[in-house]
């Protein structure tokens, strides 16, 4: 079966592919830095497991 790498839109090979659904080790990681930079968000309100982390003010780093 022949997908479309998110990132650069080329037709791969999605058996034995060990990027998949990515072509390629370098659309793997343009895309995990679109992330990082925040091109990126997941709509709706914050999980409350958040709450469990401590405040930078509980760490010291306030």
């Amino acid at each position: 079966m022949k997908v479309k790498c998110p990132t650069c839109k080329q037709k791969i090979e999605w058996e034995n592919n060990p990027f998949r659904p990515f072509c390629s080790e370098r659309c793997k990681l343009i895309d995990l830095g679109a992330w990082a930079k925040g091109e990126y968000i997941i709509e709706g309100p914050p999980d409350d497991a958040s709450e469990d982390w401590p405040s930078n003010k509980e760490i010291g780093n306030a």
